[in-house]
């Protein structure tokens, strides 16, 4: 696993807790038995006294998109040792995502984590949050707008970064021509993965929007698109579910180009072993769910900022089939 120079990772000491205590399972409350357990202090034993608390997120996600599975699970143990709520939300279309979060909200939560895919959006009800006293994060999408809408900081990965990691990649790999597929069109973060890898890749890129929700429809796309251009010799996905519809459409096209992807879940580890996908993109989802709910906990109980209030990195890393062997037992519980 390479992590590229340009990104630098901030994570917090709660982290190595975090991971260790993914091995117990995960659920969405702390409950009564582990409040017994707690030493009372944010920073001792292995669960906590302080007041139980209500967070929410809502993120963009599409039905069927597993990336969204391994933030919950992240969220969901953070919130086992954190004595927390967690309540979870989402929808694709900017406009019913602003309506989720005025409902989290109107149910007067502690803490709100919000993704930023389609700023413009969200950016009233954020501010409507912020000005009601609830503290937000943002995660996973939106860096740039994350401050100015007044939240505590953002969880994620550079996009940017991470293309222009993928651009290096392909050309070491000795591409010629990417045909980068976004799943959801109008999403600011997948076009700035696409604009990364057009800034440093040598050889030229294309990009390709499908609707990620529409299975077939996506597969097709692709496959229409590596039959009329065969000088196509990789497809960039911008999602591991998408991944699966790129081998697909070129095992239909009967084209040799190599797919690669963003992101991780146990699929893309079968396909790696297949030989089907040459690298992937980790921006390691786990940890954004389990820092932001942590951030907000450590927020309302010792008013501390994770990364002082900048944006703090959980990725890129290219991870490649050598890593499999590494990465399966934990991609298998939900949490890569």
């Amino acid at each position: 696993m390479r992590i590229p120079r340009t990104a630098t990772t901030a994570l917090s000491a709660v982290t190595a807790l975090g991971l260790a205590l993914a091995l117990g399972g995960c659920s969405s409350s702390g409950g009564k038995g582990s409040e017994d357990k707690g030493s009372g202090s944010p920073g001792g034993g292995s669960a906590v006294t302080t007041p139980r608390l209500k967070i929410a997120m809502v993120t963009h996600s599409g039905e069927g998109d597993t990336f969204w599975d391994i933030v919950q699970s992240g969220a969901k143990q953070a919130a086992v040792k954190d004595n927390v709520d967690f309540l979870y939300s989402a929808n694709k279309e900017g406009q019913q995502q602003a309506q989720l979060i005025q409902a989290a909200i109107d149910q007067k939560v502690d803490g709100l984590i919000v993704t930023l895919a389609k700023p413009e959006a969200v950016a009233d009800v954020v501010k409507k949050a912020v000005a009601a006293g609830i503290p937000v994060v943002t995660i996973n999408s939106g860096a740039d707008s994350s401050k100015a809408l007044g939240a505590l900081g953002h969880i994620g990965q550079d996009e940017s970064v991470a293309g222009q990691a993928v651009g290096d990649e392909l050309t070491k790999r000795g591409r010629k021509k990417a045909l980068c597929v976004i799943h959801e069109q109008g999403n600011v973060s997948l076009e700035q993965r696409c604009a990364g890898v057009r800034e440093t890749f040598k050889g030229s890129v294309e990009n390709l929007n499908v609707d990620g929700t529409n299975t077939p429809a996506s597969t097709s796309s692709i496959e229409a698109k590596l039959q009329s251009s065969n000088d196509i010799d990789t497809v960039v996905t911008l999602g591991a579910p998408m991944a699966a519809d790129a081998v697909q459409a070129k095992g239909d096209a009967k084209s040799s180009a190599e797919i690669d992807t963003f992101d991780l879940n146990a699929a893309v580890l079968k396909q790696f072993k297949a030989h089907q996908i040459g690298f992937a993109v980790d921006q390691q989802p786990y940890l954004q769910g389990y820092l932001a709910v942590d951030e907000l906990w450590l927020n309302k109980t010792n008013g501390d900022v994770i990364g002082g209030g900048r944006p703090v990195l959980t990725g890129p890393a290219i991870v490649t089939e050598k890593d499999v062997p590494t990465l399966e037992k934990y991609t298998a519980r939900g949490t890569r």
